[in-house]
């Protein structure tokens, strides 16, 4: 008789766990409640404009192509995606502008030519972050750090003899402002930070892990659009007979005799083997697991940051914006300290503009645009929202006139609003902070919620709120982690 699975939650990390599974042997079926697969790899279409709803950078590749070999199918049958040569522009506010290059030799140039920064700099930074990635990657990413074996690992006992180079006791900012000469640089390299919804100026150094995953492996484009990924991965998960029950809440995960049996939802209990959540580690607990053990310090942890979002049909072309664009504040810090201190909005804030139709032209219109306008912002604390959406909006506007020299209010043709309220209705993540916990303290990588139950058999946990963390890349490795963890 088959074994069977349950994922709860079709976000990027239950769709991955599903095909994992079913190349296990596993009868799996994956309950959501939503309509649609991805969670917050979507999309939404207003009138003749297409928009990706959430994730707007893919980085890492391989763990999507993965999915496809481990079935023993080629990758390019379902999903094809391309390598960007620049991998984003940058505006400042004393108009200084920059594009980011993957070759490094021209990075190092263009900073040195736009910004005065030391080529020499650059290329330490490049090749830091390379150092972090290589002795913690395997550790902190591909493994479990609730494991005893992973830190009697090989790659553990190499790490070891370089800890002082992993800069756990100096935040983000303070390594940057001593490498660099110019604090926009700095700043350049601290907006990293906000990849898992931190704080620079309170993150630890080690964060500095992530500028290599653009610069030294790269960043694509999926063609047809960041919500190919979802589409091509729920293709696969259907073929290779998953079943998907949509429009289905999940109302508890069953626990008998200390292992997890199944669960409850409005059509009633569905029993299995394996129990997969893929849902906000927080929610499923007070939610689906409310009558189990609480691990109330994980439960307590500061939320990451959460996103603002306005969708722009506009119709004009600006030349001079690329497929990922960056406005920056002229006060960095300033800004993320209202975003985590203050729980408000800065008046000033950095602003990030993404444009798909730059290379998939059928997302707009012809001499058209669409713009994916997001703004990094607090959490839902009981917020007035609607009001922080047209102060918002207003600052948004008058900054992107400016820099763009024209007026873009007139030329906003169609809009759609995301914001954290409804980042965490659409998706259940608590208070709608996109990564779970926040990783603004050097203890947080063991601050996040495991991949398996310490307490329920059989129970175990993907998605942006546990091990590893938020985005993409991670989801995708949490959900590599349950596989290994059920070996």
């Amino acid at each position: 008789m088959a074994k069977s699975a349950i994922v709860i939650g079709s976000g990027i990390a239950g769709i991955a766990s599903a095909i994992r599974l079913a190349n296990r042997g596993y009868t799996v079926s994956v309950f959501e409640a939503n309509s649609y697969p991805g969670g917050k790899l979507s999309e939404i279409s207003l009138g003749e404009y297409r928009f990706d709803a959430g994730p707007s950078l893919f980085t890492l590749p391989h763990l999507v192509d993965e999915l496809f070999e481990l079935s023993g199918l080629n990758p390019k049958d379902y999903f094809e995606y391309v390598q960007l040569d620049e991998t984003c522009r940058y505006f400042y506010a004393d108009g200084s502008r920059l594009t980011a290059w993957y070759d490094k030799e021209k990075l190092a140039s263009e900073f040195e030519e736009q910004l005065g920064e030391s080529r020499k700099n650059i290329l330490a930074a490049l090749d830091n972050s390379a150092l972090l990635y290589k002795h913690l990657a395997p550790l902190f990413l591909e493994k479990s750090l609730n494991k005893v074996s992973t830190w009697l690992s090989p790659d553990a006992l190499s790490a070891y003899g370089k800890l002082n180079r992993f800069d756990f006791n100096r935040t983000m900012n303070q390594a940057n402002q001593k490498r660099f000469d110019n604090p926009k640089t700095a700043q350049l390299f601290n907006r990293y930070a906000t990849y898992n919804g931190s704080d620079p100026y309170q993150t630890p150094a080690t964060l500095n892990i992530i500028p290599h995953l653009e610069f030294g492996i790269g960043a694509y484009f999926p063609k047809g659009g960041m919500h190919a990924i979802t589409n091509s991965l729920y293709s696969l998960a259907l073929d290779l007979g998953v079943n998907f029950y949509f429009d289905t809440k999940v109302q508890k995960i069953v626990v008998h005799k200390g292992a997890a049996k199944g669960i409850d939802t409005n059509m009633g209990f569905h029993k299995a083997d394996k129990v997969v959540c893929n849902m906000d580690m927080v929610a499923a607990y007070k939610n689906l697991l409310k009558d189990q053990h609480q691990p109330k310090r994980l439960l307590n942890q500061p939320k990451s940051s959460s996103a603002l979002i306005f969708y722009w049909g506009i119709k004009k072309e600006f030349k001079q914006l690329g497929l990922h664009n960056i406005f920056f504040s002229e006060d960095y810090k300033t800004e993320f300290q209202h975003i985590f201190k203050k729980g408000s909005i800065y008046k000033d804030p950095t602003v990030y503009v993404n444009i798909t139709s730059v290379h998939n032209a059928s997302d707009a219109p012809e001499g058209c645009q669409n713009w994916f306008t997001m703004i990094n912002v607090p959490n839902n604390q009981g917020q007035d929202w609607d009001y922080l959406i047209q102060y918002a909006k207003k600052a948004i506007i008058k900054k992107l006139s400016k820099e763009l020299g024209e007026d873009i209010e007139p030329l906003i043709e169609v809009e759609d609003i995301l914001d954290p309220r409804l980042i965490e209705a659409k998706t259940s993540s608590v208070a709608g902070a996109l990564y779970g916990n926040s990783s603004n303290n050097k203890f947080s990588a063991f601050l996040r919620h495991p991949n398996f139950s310490k307490r329920i058999k059989d129970l175990y946990f993907c998605g942006g709120s546990v091990h590893p963390g938020g985005g993409i890349p991670l989801c995708l490795s949490s959900a590599k982690l349950v596989d290994e963890l059920m070996n």
